[in-house]
């Protein structure tokens, strides 16, 4: 069953829609909201099981793009561009072939519409693992995390969704995710969706290795009329890594 999720909006004109990747939420896409609300009114939205959205499953791609259309349709939008992340540039695959009427415009931030092997299943355990307690630091939460999770900035970014304070917790529905990891890493061409033929753009890191050779075919043969670009010296979160290279190129593409 579809919901309505929590949205933080910013900015006047045409709407445009952000939707965040796996264990973010809206605030982080806040530097791309900032560049692109000066000609649009940027609705970044939290995906379900993230940020202030409600918890629940399933968290099949159909599902939460149905989220992201029961969303519009409560704020009196019929149709907007869409721009995702990862798990949100799948969920914004899926509302474009299903809810065609919707998306004017769609980009798709370094995803393809391919299945994954990545294994964030170690990320899901680790988070689930600190013990929650008042009293509870950061510190102390980042060095339980450090024997699983090496990189620091990866830690840091998954403890964005720890709150302290008399009793923390997580801004993030870590036995939700945990329960639909499969259904995260896979792609299925929604049963009852086709092609879409508005504008597309694909923007991947060129460090990146989620959008690879092997990945166009699958993304031309479902968006016959997608462009694909490369941001050169970022990786998969290549909006964090190259933002004003990203905005730039958003903004082109979504240009009233």
């Amino acid at each position: 069953m579809s919901m309505i999720l929590n949205a933080s909006i910013s900015g006047e004109g045409p709407p445009l829609v952000l939707l965040h990747g796996l264990f973010g939420a809206a605030r982080n896409l806040g530097a791309l909201a900032r560049a692109l609300n000066a000609t649009h009114r940027v609705i970044a939205m939290d995906l379900r099981n993230h940020g202030e959205s409600p918890r629940g499953l399933p968290m099949d791609f159909p599902t939460m793009a149905a989220d992201v259309a029961q969303t519009l349709d409560a704020l009196g939008l019929a149709r907007a561009d869409v721009a995702g992340h990862s798990l949100g540039g799948k969920t914004a695959m899926a509302l474009a072939l299903t809810r065609p009427d919707m998306v004017a415009r769609l980009a798709v931030l370094d995803i393809a519409p391919i299945p994954y092997n990545h294994d964030y299943d170690d990320y899901v355990a680790a988070l689930r693992s600190i013990p929650l307690h008042p009293g509870l630091t950061r510190a102390a939460a980042d060095q339980a995390l450090a024997a699983t999770i090496k990189a620091a900035p990866m830690r840091a970014f998954l403890l964005n969704n720890l709150f302290l304070g008399e009793m923390p917790g997580w801004r993030v529905g870590l036995a939700e995710i945990a329960a639909a990891m499969p259904d995260l890493l896979d792609w299925q061409d929604p049963p009852h969706g086709s092609p879409f033929t508005g504008p597309a753009l694909f923007l991947s890191g060129a460090l990146s290795d989620y959008v690879g050779p092997a990945a166009q075919a699958p993304i031309h043969k479902l968006f016959p009329h997608a462009q694909l670009q490369r941001i050169e010296g970022a990786a998969h979160w290549l909006h964090a890594d190259k933002p004003g290279e990203v905005a730039a190129a958003l903004k082109e593409f979504f240009a009233p």
